[in-house]
């Protein structure tokens, strides 16, 4: 249970961190926060609104592990290293994959609610 509380605290602490800190997390935050309602409305099912919240909840995530590679690389070293660079390109990458990924969910449940079935 020890450990259970522990790990929630870590979290906590690293979700303050990210709210506080990092621009793009926040974004993601606020747009979780409106997407629900959003999904709610537009979703054609359970199924669907599951997986629009979990299309943002995956960016978030990555975006989520990109900082940390971030975090472990400037711990290192911030001196100009290309495996550094590449790491923090790779996480970059990451997240612009997790966004394209959310954003075709979303258009295709928006194309959906529009014409009235599947697309």
């Amino acid at each position: 249970m020890k450990r259970l509380i522990n790990a929630t605290k870590n979290s906590l602490r690293a979700l303050q961190v990210l709210i506080r800190e990092e621009a793009a997390f926040r974004l993601e935050a606020i747009l979780l926060v409106l997407a629900v309602p959003v999904a709610y409305f537009i979703a054609s099912s359970w199924r669907g609104f599951a997986l629009m919240i979990g299309a943002i909840l995956l960016v978030m995530i990555v975006e989520v592990l990109n900082t940390a590679v971030e975090a472990a690389c400037d711990a290192f070293s911030r001196e100009f290293n290309t495996d550094i660079r590449l790491a923090k390109d790779c996480g970059s990458l990451a997240v612009a994959i997790s966004l394209v990924l959310a954003g075709g969910v979303w258009l295709l449940a928006i194309l959906e609610w529009m014409t009235g079935g599947p697309v």
